[in-house]
């Protein structure tokens, strides 16, 4: 393993990082975006997806609790339309007890190789067994086997305990499907503010924010 620079070098290493974006992939101004959020959504998510990007549905997900303190994580958008965007974890996760007591949630994805952001917030609801039913069916059968040994945030003592649950899944149910758990399913954030961002020379970046009020989206410009 490589051994790590003292704090101080690193420190001033990290200050100085920039990135050349001479070349500006494009502009962002409200004439050429389009009224529907989620249709300029559609677009970008499109344009990450055919750039052949990784992970293009990654996402960051803030939530807090009724403490008010923070947490944020990676998860995957699995699904979205004009009802909001959909993703799906153990409910008694962290972030699960978290939307629970404060179900309100911000999602954050970006595509460094296009200079794209976009930041959604709004509240969450769960998705309906049916539609947890109906995803869960869709994955890898591990990827099932997973969802049913791991309680998720919770502390085990090793490896081996979480391995040997899954082997006693894996012989359980080896002849059946493997039903969704009931502490599995989707939540989905219902936007009431969706804010793209396009990055501009000098930092001067363009950022189109859409506020939904009574069903209508409206666009204002911010400044960078």
């Amino acid at each position: 393993q490589r051994p790590a620079m003292p704090d101080s070098d690193l420190t001033a290493t990290v200050a100085s990082l920039r990135t050349d974006h001479a070349a500006i992939l494009g502009k962002l101004t409200a004439s050429d975006a389009v009224p529907d959020p989620l249709r300029q959504f559609a677009a970008w998510l499109t344009g990450a997806i055919e750039a052949g990007l990784p992970d293009a549905n990654a996402m960051t997900l803030a939530t807090a609790g009724p403490d008010a303190r923070p947490s944020a994580r990676i998860v995957l958008l699995r699904g979205y339309d004009q009802n909001g965007f959909v993703f799906y974890t153990n409910y008694h996760s962290r972030k699960g007890r978290e939307l629970t007591a404060n179900p309100f949630a911000s999602l954050v994805l970006f595509w460094p190789q296009l200079q794209r952001q976009i930041r959604i917030e709004g509240s969450v609801q769960a998705t309906s067994p049916e539609e947890s039913d109906a995803y869960f069916r869709t994955r890898p059968a591990g990827s099932r086997i997973g969802a049913l040994a791991s309680n998720q945030s919770e502390v085990i003592l090793g490896r081996e305990v979480l391995e040997q649950r899954v082997r006693e899944l894996t012989a359980q149910y080896c002849d059946t499907d493997l039903p969704r758990p009931d502490h599995w399913g989707g939540y989905r954030v219902v936007p009431d503010s969706i804010e793209f961002w396009q990055r501009q020379p000098n930092r001067l970046h363009d950022r189109l924010l859409y506020t939904r009020e009574k069903n209508v989206w409206r666009i204002s410009r911010l400044s960078p």
